[in-house]
């Protein structure tokens, strides 16, 4: 900002990028709108009103393996991925848009995941269908990783850990299955399903706060 002499006027100059600024939050405001809608219109299948903050996002994402050492047929998969703000911090870890094959219930969602994100595989499917579908999904290609926003709480307990163990079933013992949750409890209690399982430190940056979990076959 900054005063400038206009035929002894003062006139305030308002520099350009501020109202760059002023216009990005719209596109999150956007997002946010989309989710509560959906969240109104399938509660149960939704679980949360509102997107996973960045922070959150990127938490997730520190838990993938080094995308360095990926097989050029390697395969992140994403179940769950809403508007895709972990996804973005998926590709911010160095994830090649390429390798993500995302798994998203909502048509309008999946739409924008085709938009945002055209290199990945964008697949409108039931996550919790995952003991039938996977073989669909990824096909013969390696799996490094499993992100899910899924709302495990939401399930009774032979779903939820289906997800988790046909999963991890699917990976290498080291590669994570990496889901977030609010609950001080555990969706899926790892000697369930032969799992060993780790807990991050609370996200406060998220709203509501949320941890991230990490299991791994033993």
């Amino acid at each position: 900002m900054r005063i400038r002499s206009d035929g002894g006027r003062r006139v305030l100059e308002v520099p350009q990028r501020r109202a760059q600024t002023q216009a990005r939050p719209r596109i999150k405001v956007s997002d946010e709108a989309r989710f509560f809608r959906g969240w109104l219109q399938r509660p149960l299948i939704m679980g949360a009103v509102s997107p996973s903050s960045r922070a959150l996002g990127r938490a997730m994402a520190s838990y993938v393996p080094d995308p360095a050492t990926f097989s050029p047929n390697a395969k992140v998969l994403e179940l769950g991925p809403g508007t895709g703000v972990v996804t973005q911090m998926l590709i911010a870890r160095g994830v090649p848009e390429r390798s993500l094959v995302l798994v998203e219930y909502s048509r309008e969602f999946c739409k924008l995941l085709r938009a945002r994100f055209p290199a990945a595989e964008v697949i409108q499917g039931d996550a919790y269908a995952i003991g039938a579908s996977l073989p669909e999904w990824i096909g013969v290609d390696p799996l490094e990783a499993v992100v899910s926003s899924l709302p495990l709480f939401t399930r009774p307990d032979d779903k939820r850990e289906e997800v988790v163990s046909r999963s991890l079933e699917r990976m290498k013992p080291a590669a994570p299955f990496i889901q977030f949750s609010y609950a001080f409890t555990q969706p899926v209690k790892p000697e369930r399903i032969g799992a060993k399982l780790e807990i991050s430190p609370w996200v406060k940056r998220n709203l509501p706060p949320a941890r991230v979990l990490v299991y791994r076959s033993t």
